[in-house]
């Protein structure tokens, strides 16, 4: 304290000296009245803390923290439009830019599963984050493949994502404490955009006939999606592309899609359309004519800085697509309009 008394009447001192010099003050300056200045200049690290420098592996990640952290964080995403996570192995370019970073968070549930003994490793030097491994376990999906595991797509329910919310304000909160209620603000907006979205999706899905309600993709991304609102939901291949799609499976979807004269399969923006294309021929061959509804965003979100490139545009495209393909009347610019105009 008293070394901090003497700084400050230093300072006095010295603009005290200017005032006699330059006459350019016409007041001085009291111990008090410096102290209050820098109380208030102390109280406003906005302007003195650089963003925090955040790494998030996927794009869905990274756009949460950005809503989160708003100006307070800077963020890094290592996986961008059309990257497989379930694949994706960290580069040299990667590695450096988690070991400089003032947290790494990443999406867990083994979604990047070629990482997780680099996330382990760096989480005894650094501070690392499993985002979805905090979610209660009774909320998730299981797997007859993948025993012992559970589904981690959790981004395709807006009820289920916002409870992802909490541990990204943890893990900013401890890096930067005085703005938590910044953060708590950020993501409280958040979960109401997410409610509005999900009132947008049920309202618009309920306009598909029942009988209709079958979403065939690529890979099984989307059941934590038909869980929430009751559509079946069927893929090529099981919840990681790593599985692989046997004949035996394209063969017996291409009988769901004749016997149930559905209209649609859908491709992925992540995933290789070779089996979806595969489907549409097996159902040709037995005069049943499938189309493309659309290329879906099921693991990766679309470009950086467009709508599709966030969350809320990520599942506001997918919704649309599926309403639009299973002959639901909704237009194709989406809830806000913002839509390049999905298929």
């Amino acid at each position: 304290m008293r070394i901090i008394l003497i700084l400050i009447d230093i300072l006095r001192m010295t603009l005290m000296f200017k005032d006699m010099n330059k006459n350019v003050f016409s007041f001085s300056y009291s111990r008090r009245s410096v102290l209050a200045g820098l109380a208030a200049f102390a109280a406003a690290p906005a302007f003195a803390a650089a963003p925090l420098n955040i790494v998030a592996t996927t794009g869905m990640i990274a756009d949460l923290t950005r809503v989160i952290g708003g100006d307070v964080v800077s963020v890094k995403a290592l996986m961008g439009a059309g990257v497989d996570p379930h694949s994706y192995r960290q580069t040299r370019s990667d590695i450096v830019a988690m070991t400089r970073a003032d947290a790494v968070l990443w999406h867990g549930l083994f979604l990047e599963a070629q990482m997780e003994a680099f996330f382990e490793d760096l989480a005894r030097k650094a501070p690392v984050h499993a985002v979805a491994d905090t979610l209660d376990p009774s909320l998730l999906l299981g797997h007859e493949d993948y025993e012992g595991r559970y589904d981690p797509h959790v981004w395709m329910d807006p009820a289920l994502w916002v409870k992802c919310a909490p541990a990204v304000v943890a893990a900013l909160s401890e890096l930067r404490p005085q703005a938590r209620g910044t953060f708590e603000a950020n993501a409280a907006a958040f979960v109401a955009e997410a409610e509005a979205l999900d009132v947008y999706t049920r309202a618009t899905l309920a306009q598909v006939r029942r009988e209709r309600r079958v979403l065939l993709t690529a890979h099984d991304a989307f059941g934590y999606f038909g869980a929430a609102y009751g559509f079946e939901v069927l893929g090529i291949q099981g919840i990681s592309t790593d599985s692989e799609a046997g004949l035996n499976r394209i063969s017996s979807l291409v009988d769901v899609l004749v016997s149930r004269d559905l209209p649609a399969a859908f491709v992925e923006t992540s995933v290789s359309d070779r089996n979806i294309r595969a489907l549409i021929e097996g159902a040709a061959a037995q005069g049943h004519t499938v189309s493309i509804g659309g290329s879906l965003f099921s693991d990766a979100m679309g470009p950086d800085g467009t709508y599709e490139g966030t969350w809320l545009g990520m599942i506001d495209h997918n919704v649309t697509t599926i309403a639009r393909a299973l002959g639901a009347g909704v237009p194709a610019t989406g809830r806000l309009g913002r839509l390049k105009g999905a298929a």
